[in-house]
């Protein structure tokens, strides 16, 4: 029988079950939720220590916690508290108590089991007193715990107790990675792209270590992951942020949230960076809020540094993100959703274009051409959900090309020896010459037509946004004409408008008789209308427009020219909890000489976009000398 320093036996506290190593990644963040250190097989504790170091304490910012009821009074945890016991205190959500990191890890070693700080969790708030009482003089046991994390870490880090620790066969291991790492410096400037012929040898010996040891492949690309969001992190520092989320699904199809930043670094650059993948629960926009919640804890965010919010319009959570959008509203008016100009009317109308799509991509190998020099080749090319000006495109050349399709399909009719072909030809053919082929063909390309020089504005990097928005308004005028003007313009044979409308396929029980005419008027024609500008409306509503206007004067182009005082002092007020009523009319004047000087210094005046005005502005010192002005940027 083996027993412990502390005279409890321990051969039999891990022999009934087979020891399974930690998924170091997936140890829960909320220390509520964490299993005693002491319950992990004794080869993982220190595995388990250093996970937890590395990421740091859970510190999850709120703007006000939740209440806990004291006679008459309501007491709560505060957010100075992280600031006064940073190094060790953690706080829980699902509970509203407080852990100490150390303790929690070095309990069996160092702590007091009956401290509430390990053992369930503190919330007197009203004796606050307590929390500095658990932390004691220099031989308490939170001291030794802060001293053994410490130790441990510097341990951990040493390439010699590594190699020292592990068998022969890991040290190989380690020792490939070394020489990987090493060696990968004499490889930069190779191209490791798939097609690059001058890829060197990095990518192949990682692939190979890869190969013949998963752990310690998993091992090196978590060091990094946690290395590099812990230096994002340290550089984002206290800024102000704006966060941009998509949706995405891993390889067993559970719903994942790919989280980017972005934010103003010291020197004035515009960083956007991608930091993490949360797996969620479930695509409700509470569940979606809470697991950013999470991360954000995990990091040491807050929904109060948070001044900005976009999401993929196109995403199949849309719905979700703009409960999540309202949520995060309520919170922190601050964090203004814009939505992503590059894909905010991709799927407008793409639901209705898939109706063409098995026709739109039929071609025989891509080789149906007409016409020469600069026309010679209209090809059908695979309209894209992503980029959604290529539907207005193919469904163009569609349109040009349309009798070759005919005699193609006419060609496999007769001469195809396959009978599925000559039937699927047949079927295509049908299709070509019904009314409500040709009619959908017509609408959709005069709709995305429509829509096209707006997409084209909106995709270009250097978007000019007040063009863009005029774009805008042009586009809901020519809709509501093209509505109001009748809704036959196509040299096709028309059917009897009054008659009644039959359903192609299988008849459909119970279905509603109605005619002709207001299936393809009121079904189509003033439905794909109506969707477009509803699209349009709800992209570019009156806070957003007035806040990209006032955004563009800001813009150093043409030697400022779009510069106006009073659309930027009502820019600050979209931001009340960054800019006081005093600091406003500071504002006004800071403003006004800042225009005098930037259009008289040549270094400015010649600018293009914004980001760069910010970079010039940290390099001259002018960040400090027009603070606000710059605070304004920023934001």
């Amino acid at each position: 029988m083996r027993l412990d320093k502390n005279c409890r036996r321990i051969d039999t506290l891990f022999t009934k079950k087979t020891h399974e190593e930690v998924n170091a990644p997936n140890l829960p963040f909320d220390p509520n939720l964490r299993p005693k250190c002491f319950d992990y097989h004794p080869n993982d504790q220190n595995v388990v220590r250093r996970t937890y170091l590395l990421r740091g304490r859970n510190q999850p910012r709120q703007d006000v916690y939740p209440p806990t009821p004291d006679g008459k009074k309501l007491r709560r945890f505060k957010l100075k508290y992280y600031k006064q016991y940073e190094n060790w205190l953690e706080y829980s959500i699902d509970k509203d108590v407080i852990f100490c990191l150390h303790c929690y890890l070095w309990r069996d070693e160092c702590g007091d089991h009956r401290d509430a700080f390990i053992n369930g969790g503190f919330r007197n708030w009203k004796n606050i007193k307590r929390i500095d009482d658990h932390v004691g003089d220099h031989n308490s046991g939170h001291n030794r715990a802060c001293l053994k994390s410490e130790n441990l870490m510097k341990q951990e880090q040493h390439i010699e107790t590594i190699l020292v620790k592990q068998s022969d066969q890991e040290r190989i291991d380690y020792r490939i990675i070394f020489f990987l790492l090493r060696q990968g410096l004499a490889f930069l400037g190779h191209d490791e792209s798939e097609n690059s012929k001058n890829g060197g040898n990095f990518l192949d010996l990682f692939k190979f270590l890869a190969s013949h040891n998963e752990k310690v492949d998993s091992d090196l690309v978590n060091s990094c992951v946690v290395e590099t969001v812990t230096a994002i992190m340290k550089d984002l520092g206290e800024e102000l942020f704006t966060v941009l989320i998509d949706e995405a699904r891993d390889t067993s199809v559970k719903e994942q949230m790919a989280i980017c930043l972005r934010y103003i670094d010291m020197r004035g650059c515009v960083i956007e960076i991608f930091v993490g993948m949360m797996h969620v629960p479930d695509t409700t926009s509470a569940s979606l809020k809470a697991s950013l919640g999470e991360f954000f804890g995990k990091h040491g965010l807050s929904f109060m540094r948070l001044h900005g919010q976009g999401y993929d319009g196109a995403s199949n959570m849309k719905g979700h993100f703009n409960g999540m959008k309202a949520l995060i509203l309520n919170e922190n008016k601050s964090a203004i959703y814009v939505h992503c100009f590059a894909h905010q009317l991709q799927l407008a109308l793409v639901h209705v274009a898939k109706i063409l799509k098995r026709l739109l991509l039929f071609s025989p190998h891509g080789e149906l051409s007409s016409g020469k020099g600069l026309n010679q080749e209209i090809a059908l090319k695979r309209p894209s959900d992503t980029w959604w000006g290529s539907h207005y495109s193919t469904l163009v050349n569609f349109i040009v090309i349309f009798s070759s399709v005919v005699e193609v399909l006419d060609e496999m009719m007769e001469e195809s020896s396959s009978s599925d072909k000559k039937e699927e030809a047949q079927v295509l053919l049908d299709l070509m010459h019904s009314f409500e082929f040709c009619f959908i063909l017509h609408l959709m390309r005069n709709l995305l037509g429509i829509t096209n020089d707006l997409s084209k504005a909106l995709q270009q990097k250097d978007q000019d946004i007040v063009n863009a928005l005029a774009l805008v308004k042009v586009c809901k005028e020519r809709l509501q004409q093209m509505r109001e003007g009748g809704w036959i313009h196509y040299f096709i044979d028309v059917p009897q408008m009054e008659a009644k409308f039959i359903h192609s396929g299988r008849s459909r029980r119970n279905a509603e008789e109605t005619t002709n005419l207001h299936y393809y008027q009121v079904g189509f024609f003033y439905g794909c209308i109506d969707k477009q500008r509803v699209e349009l409306d709800n992209w570019f509503d009156k806070v957003n427009t007035e806040l990209l206007l006032c955004m563009d004067c800001l813009n150093p182009n043409n030697s400022f020219s779009a510069f106006d005082v009073e659309k930027l002092i009502r820019l600050a007020e979209f931001y009340p909890d960054d800019f006081s009523e005093q600091e406003r009319m500071v504002l006004r004047n800071q403003l006004e000489t800042y225009e005098i000087d930037m259009k008289s210094n040549n270094t400015f005046a010649s600018l293009k976009e914004i980001s760069s005005l910010a970079t010039t502005m940290v390099e001259r010192g002018k960040d400090i000398t027009y603070d606000l002005v710059y605070r304004l940027i920023k934001l």
